[in-house]
């Protein structure tokens, strides 16, 4: 007596073989593709040493190659020359050297020339510095929403708030004890100051 199976379990034998043979077709597929490109990658890689014992060869600093698609470019260190070629352009082995003329030896060009001196410092020399008075979190406004005590190129009085140092929830004004012209801001408004730090520096009067 042969015994006839139901239709839907040969029809789900099959259907469990198909997928067993896509499943091991697509990881054979992976693992060609994986192959190849490792295969590729290896491939390139030695391309790219040979290039470079070519650049080596030659004293080559650069090289560029590019086929349809692909670009390679290569740059390597280049030694400093130990001697000067003058008022020339050399070209060796695929490298360009561009050499600058060299100014003739003389009296005057072996005299190193003293810088005259600059006008910055000598207006720095004329700045008196408020430096901050305590430890503490520096605020340029009173409040928020306030303008700030002074900007660059204000002019303050003798003895006018220029700021605010918080210290101990103690908020402590600042004070000029010159009248003048605000040349710089140093610290930011909420910043933490030391003890004796440049807040401002003021040209007087």
């Amino acid at each position: 007596m042969v015994a006839i199976l139901p239709f839907a379990v040969i029809l789900n034998v099959f259907l469990v073989k198909r997928e067993t043979y896509l499943v091991e077709k697509r990881d054979a597929n992976s693992l060609r593709k994986d192959t190849a490109m490792s295969e590729k990658k290896d491939s390139d890689l030695q391309k790219i040493r040979k290039l470079i014992e070519i650049m080596k060869q030659n004293e080559l600093v650069e090289l560029k190659i590019s086929h349809g698609d692909d670009e390679i470019f290569l740059k390597r260190g280049q030694a400093q020359p130990s001697l000067a070629v003058i008022g020339t352009d050399a070209v060796m082995a695929g490298q360009n050297i561009s050499t600058a003329p060299v100014a003739p030896n003389s009296a005057q060009n072996s005299t190193p020339q003293v810088p005259s001196p600059a006008s910055e410092p000598q207006l720095e020399e004329d700045l008196v510095e408020i430096k901050s008075p305590l430890v503490g979190t520096f605020y340029a406004t009173p409040s928020p929403d306030s303008e700030p005590y002074v900007e660059v190129g204000s002019y303050v009085d003798a003895q006018a708030v220029v700021c605010i140092i918080e210290a101990m929830k103690v908020m402590n004004e600042i004070k000029t004890e010159n009248s003048g012209t605000i040349a710089e801001i140093l610290v930011a408004n909420g910043e933490a100051v030391e003890y004796g730090q440049i807040l401002f520096k003021l040209r007087p009067d």
